[in-house]
This record gives C-alpha cells, sequence and structure tokens, in this order.
C-alpha cells in the first residue's frame, strides 16, 4: 500500500505533525481539489484507505478530526456516511477565540484594527442599505435610548452598543471583512464582561458612542461615504481613549484590592 499524502516542509522548531494530522489536510487538499462542495459525499473508508495509503486506524483518526473541526458529517442509518460540511461562522468564531485565550489581548489591540476597518465599512455601505436594515440598526440604538440605571443595564448597554456594529458588518459582501469585524466585536464584548469594563458606568461613553451611532445612521441613510467614513473614524477614536481609561480603573481595582 503506497502512501499518496503530499510532502511538506517544516522549520525545525516546528512540531512534527502526526500521520492522521496530516491524512486530514490531505483529505481537504483533496476535497478542495476535486470541487466537493457542502453535502457531497466523501468516499467510504475502504476508498479512503486505499486512496490514501494510509490503515484504517489512520483514515478513522484523520475523520474524527476534520469532523471535530466541523468540516465532515457523519450520518448514521440509511443513506448514511461522511459528508463535506460548512464550519458555521459561530463555530469559527469560536476556535479563533481559542488561539487567543491566552493572548492577554488589550483594547489597543482590538482598536488598532477597529480603527483601519469600520471606517470603510461604513463608507462602503454608504447609500447601500434597504430600509429594514436602517430600522434595525435604529432599534438597536433605542435599547440604549436612556442611560443605564443599574451596573446590569450598564453591561447590556454596553453590549448592544457593540451589536451594532456586528450588525453593520453583516451586510458586507465582503466575507472576510464581515467576519473579521464581527469577531474583534465578540472579542470586545468578552472582555467587556470577563474584566467588568462596563463598571464603573460611564456616561461620556454611552453619550458619545449613541451620538455617533445616530449620525452614522443618517449617514448611511442618504448615501454620504465620505461623512460615514470620518463619523466611523472619530467613533473609533473616541471609543478607544474612554475604553481605555475603563480598563486602567479596573487595573486599578484590582491592585488596590
Amino acid at each position: 500500500m503506497t502512501s499518496l499524502l503530499p510532502a511538506t516542509t517544516q522549520s525545525k522548531n516546528e512540531p512534527k505533525q502526526s500521520r492522521p494530522v496530516r491524512v486530514a489536510e490531505a483529505i481537504k487538499d483533496w476535497v478542495v481539489e476535486q470541487g466537493l462542495q457542502m453535502g457531497d459525499r466523501l468516499p467510504s473508508e475502504p476508498e479512503m484507505i486505499e486512496r490514501f495509503g494510509m490503515a484504517k486506524g489512520t483514515i478513522r483518526e484523520a475523520m474524527r478530526i476534520l469532523e471535530a473541526q466541523g468540516l465532515v458529517k457523519t450520518r448514521t442509518g440509511p443513506g448514511g456516511g461522511s459528508f463535506v460540511h460548512e464550519v458555521s461562522k459561530e463555530r469559527a468564531r469560536a476556535l479563533l477565540a481559542n488561539y487567543f485565550y491566552f493572548k492577554n489581548l488589550t483594547i489597543a489591540d482590538i482598536y488598532q484594527l477597529r480603527r483601519v476597518l469600520e471606517p470603510e465599512l461604513a463608507a462602503q455601505l454608504a447609500g447601500t442599505l434597504p430600509d429594514d436594515v436602517l430600522a434595525q440598526l435604529e432599534a438597536n440604538i433605542g435599547t440604549y435610548s436612556e442611560p443605564a440605571k443599574t451596573l446590569d443595564e450598564e453591561r447590556e448597554q454596553h453590549i448592544s452598543s457593540l451589536r451594532f456594529h456586528a450588525l453593520l458588518a453583516a451586510q458586507s459582501e465582503n466575507d472576510l471583512l464581515a467576519f473579521l469585524i464581527d469577531f474583534m466585536v465578540n472579542i470586545l464584548s468578552d472582555l467587556t464582561v470577563y474584566r467588568r469594563l462596563y463598571s464603573p458606568p460611564n456616561i461620556q461613553l454611552w453619550a458619545k458612542g449613541r451620538d455617533y451611532q445616530m449620525r452614522l445612521v443618517q449617514a448611511l441613510r442618504h448615501g454620504k461615504a465620505d461623512e460615514a467614513r470620518q463619523i466611523m473614524q472619530d467613533h473609533m477614536k473616541t471609543a478607544q481613549k474612554l475604553m481605555e481609561d475603563q480598563e486602567a480603573e479596573m487595573l486599578r481595582r484590582f491592585i488596590s484590592e
């Protein structure tokens, strides 16, 4: 039985990949080469053994790896088998978040990207959004129409304000841009909760953020791309400063405690 695994190049500092991992990568390459789409059936186990020249145990482990990654779905019973599966945005976001779990991201790290990407997104969307999407954005702003009265409300308002940006990202025709912005918004939402960046309440952050978003919706509605870009630039700059202040306050509380 001859192995059909492609040759791989690794630096000496990289850990050596196990055989099942290499087989899983080879199966992914084969799926792309064959132009298989979501829902297409993969070859049977005996066919996989023959095609990749590997033992049954190695093929099974490789398929378990692909299923764990969300790229393969296995069904049992009549008509069952292994099928190409599309990774959901939520799963991809969770897997990527795991990578950053121990990276100790800061507010500055996140806003370094937000300040580049989101103004351009706003400019691209100006004049393109249908009325129902604009109404959805305005309804989201309406969930924090008044300053929070409790710390729980403050937390929810922070998350809702960030959701505004996820709603915008979802309108982009650039899937990569939409995913990156959505991912950053979710990471920032998690940091806000985990690090209690909503405490103490910040009336300035609420007022300025809401004002920027209301003006942005109007610029988007009337197709004013340059104005939308500038509003978002100012919004990101101000939000970064105020969120960094919240982060610094959190650190001061931690040290004092």
